[in-house]
């Protein structure tokens, strides 16, 4: 058994349990940087070369690809959290320690036309506190009012997951020697795992209005419930890539990039929003616990699960490049990301599937409960230099500074989004004429916030990233 000291933690955890998206990564959601040279120089990649990796990031300095030439790429992205959550004394970590994320490229430019398609895993990270952290093993139940009156709740797996990938398909065109223009036609996919115990007490605040809302068929019929000790969601596969619920749309990117002299060139992009359908699995479960009729009653629903509304947001970036000698060049960025506008709120859609056999009274019927985000735009400052140390070898450093888009009252010690800077390191290496190699790694100093319930969370990062290029 739990202690009552313990238990008081774990209480103010499930309180807030509900309050965040299911994904972090580096910026929000949004990696620092994409291609190891925009990692090592702290995620800038507006107005210089950066490789077939400017399909993530402005798809206009694709021109400035060899005349005639073609360029496939490989690479690999390795994100290593390390998430800590504490309360009274109480302290449960995160195993969801390592994340890898695949490209493939492949680029050419014919005239001043440059064209191609990439494959990109956008990002993929997630928690994994399994089923025997003490800070999730009890709850308070619906008709908490104060004290230690705890209940027990599910003792299963407590983990989530959100993968986004993109296939791409740039185009380039070369004005001028001076000015170029960028485009891309993505299509993005989404994937989510999610399996949480909301405990009875948030859930019920939920039903009043507080911090969410709960509606549908399925609602009305908790009423045979005198009092609710958790209520589970589960949905998640074995898949180390996709999650179990998956939706599909497109989105849309524009970029320019302008020489103002043989020194300074500056370069802009816009990442359109995303428009993906709502992210669906007909394998998913759904839990209630409490007492009916004087009993312990658990029900444990089949059906389907349809997470609403899920987005990634429109980017707005604008950068430098500037050689000062020339051996060196120095770049910087700035983006303003727009999480507001798709972070508001967080919604799951469960039918109950049509078996009375399986579900018993609560077949065929709906439940739908969405948890606030309300999430803030968030802006990120990228600066990076490069030294060119020898004829094949350049050396690359940089740091990335943003703030932070997550409210402390909606802060999710599953899913803390938090961590603002990142200071990079990496190199770049031609070991024969078409041959290229590049690596960057990535420090996260530790960020420690405390939400509305004073829990302590804890997050701190490893990141790293390796390409191959072969030019012919």
């Amino acid at each position: 058994m739990v202690s009552p000291q313990k238990s008081l933690c774990l209480v103010a955890l499930l309180c807030i349990l509900p309050g965040s998206q299911k994904a972090t990564a580096t910026n929000g959601m949004n990696l620092e940087g994409y291609g190891a040279k925009s990692h090592a120089l702290g995620g800038a990649s507006m107005a210089f070369d950066t490789g077939n990796s400017a399909v993530m990031n402005n798809p206009a300095t694709l021109a400035l690809m060899e005349a005639d030439a073609q360029r496939i790429g490989i690479g690999i992205r390795g994100l290593h959290p390390d998430v800590n959550s504490a309360y009274g004394g109480s302290i449960s970590e995160s195993g969801g320690d390592a994340y890898y994320m695949p490209t493939l490229s492949y680029i050419r430019r014919d005239g001043k036309l440059s064209w191609g398609f990439a494959l990109l895993a956008q990002g993929g990270m997630g928690t994994e506190y399994g089923d025997d952290a003490v800070l999730f093993a009890m709850g308070k139940p619906m008709s908490w009012i104060t004290g230690d009156a705890f209940q027990p709740m599910s003792g299963e797996d407590i983990r989530s997951e959100v993968s986004m990938g993109r296939v791409m398909f740039p185009v380039a065109y070369d004005i001028n020697e001076q000015t170029s223009f960028g485009w891309s036609l993505d299509f993005v996919w989404a994937s989510m795992d999610l399996q949480m115990d909301m405990d009875g007490y948030t859930f019920g605040q939920f039903q009043d209005g507080v911090g969410g809302s709960v509606g549908g068929s399925m609602a009305s019929s908790l009423d045979g419930f005198s009092d609710i000790n958790y209520a589970r969601f589960d949905f998640s596969n074995s898949s180390d890539f996709t999650g179990e619920a998956d939706g599909y749309g497109w989105g849309l990117k524009a970029g320019i990039m302008h020489k103002l002299n043989d020194r300074l060139t500056v370069g802009a992009s816009y990442h359109s929003q995303t428009h993906i359908s709502d992210l669906e699995t007909s394998h998913a479960q759904i839990a209630f616990a409490g007492i009916a009729e004087g009993s312990l009653e658990t029900h444990i629903l089949d059906g389907t699960i349809e997470v609403k509304d899920f987005e990634w947001p429109e980017i707005i970036g604008l950068g430098i490049a500037y050689r000062p000698a020339e051996r060196w060049m120095l770049v910087s960025d700035v983006k303003l990301l727009n999480w507001s506008a798709v972070m508001k709120n967080f919604t799951m859609v469960f039918t109950a599937a049509d078996d009375s056999t399986v579900n018993g009274d609560f077949a065929g019927q709906e439940i739908e409960v969405t948890m606030k985000q309300e999430w803030d735009d968030q802006v990120v400052l990228s600066v990076g230099a490069e030294y060119q140390a020898g004829r094949d070898l350049w050396l690359r450093a940089g740091g990335s500074f943003a703030t932070n888009p997550v409210a402390d009252d909606y802060l999710n010690p599953l899913f803390p989004a938090i961590v603002r800077t990142h200071y990079t390191g990496g190199f770049g290496y031609r070991f024969l004429p078409q041959h290229k190699i590049a690596a960057a790694f990535a420090y996260v100093p530790e960020v420690t916030v405390t939400n509305g319930n004073g829990v302590m969370i804890y997050h701190a990062q490893a990141n790293w990233s390796m390409n191959y290029s072969y030019t012919f």
